[in-house]
């Protein structure tokens, strides 16, 4: 558990709409008391794409000092993430691409970052939504 300070979550999607929805599903299913959560879709003109200064910006916003877990949709938005890193002070100290499907994995994130989970119960939870069985 981290100590009073939760987990910020960045979801990092190619439409500006996806990302905006996936985090609205993820909120309303963590039962209210979510985590910090912030979409970084699209391109700064609302085009496909991702964007660099939108992640550095949601980053921000969600940075409470507990770390902050970024999920993302497909590869151009991995490679976004993982050159910010590299770079090492574009994102907030404790920021961490985590593997994890996205939907499924973002739900997984808030719940947890809500119920006060650090970032690596939240990284844990994300990535096990990859074993989620739907039959």
């Amino acid at each position: 558990m981290s100590d009073g300070k939760q987990v910020g979550i960045v979801l990092v999607s190619h439409s500006k709409e996806v990302a905006a929805a996936v985090a609205e599903l993820a909120k309303g299913l963590s039962g209210g008391g979510a985590a910090p959560v912030a979409s970084a879709g699209g391109t700064p003109d609302g085009g496909l794409g991702t964007s660099a200064e939108l992640i550095i910006a949601a980053a921000e916003r969600v940075d409470g000092g507990a770390g902050v877990a970024v999920l993302v949709d497909l590869g151009s938005a991995v490679l976004t993430v993982k050159a910010l890193l590299a770079e090492g002070d574009e994102l907030p100290a404790g920021t961490r691409l985590v593997d994890a499907p996205f939907v499924e994995g973002a739900v997984a994130a808030v719940v947890t970052a809500s119920a006060g989970g650090d970032l690596d119960a939240v990284e844990a939870a994300a990535s096990e939504a990859y074993a989620y069985r739907k039959q």
